[in-house]
């Protein structure tokens, strides 16, 4: 089996997306997102990371974050959110023979991808189709009626207005655009 290889880099920053093994009618993050967000805090307390924009949707998540400096564990990361979440959902999920014979649940796809952000126009770009993701989806028709996600922040802080998204483009969005 080949041994798959990520690009390290200390203390960047990166775009990734984790996906439930099961994405058909899994509404699994966002009924237990009181239970995510532990395992994101309970990560972050033993291995420190900035989330700096975050979408959490009912059966995959989306987020930008930077690690500190000198650090490129951004794989452990991810695999001790993954495992304190399996860990305190019940077993109830279908396992796959080889799953089973290593031992390993089925809630979620066992990798992830992740975009190195290079510069300013890059981040701003996946900050955006973070917070657009629920509109792509389908789940909101408005990008701030969707809850779990640092777009509310962002508005906050004003860095978007209150009515970001109301007139993008779905095609061009999804694109890339």
């Amino acid at each position: 089996m080949t041994e798959y290889r990520r690009f390290r880099h200390p203390g960047a920053t990166w775009f990734f997306t984790v996906n439930l093994a099961e994405r058909h009618d899994n509404r699994l993050l966002t009924d237990r997102i009181d239970l995510l967000r532990e395992a994101f805090s309970h990560v972050k307390a033993k291995h420190p990371y900035k989330i700096d924009s975050v979408v959490i949707l009912p059966e995959h998540l989306h987020c930008i974050l930077t690690l500190p400096m000198g650090d490129s564990d951004f794989s452990t990361r991810w695999g001790l959110i993954k495992a304190y979440f399996s860990r305190n959902i019940t077993k109830s999920e279908r396992i796959s023979k080889s799953r089973d014979k290593r031992g390993e649940r089925g809630l979620w796809q066992r990798r992830f991808w992740e975009h190195l952000i290079r510069d300013e126009a890059d981040y701003q770009q996946h900050v955006d189709y973070i917070h657009w993701n629920p509109v792509k989806h389908g789940w909101v028709e408005r990008v701030k009626d969707w809850t779990h996600s640092s777009f509310h922040g962002y508005v906050q802080r004003g860095l978007y207005p209150e009515n970001w998204g109301n007139d993008i483009d779905f095609y061009k969005v999804s694109a890339g655009e």
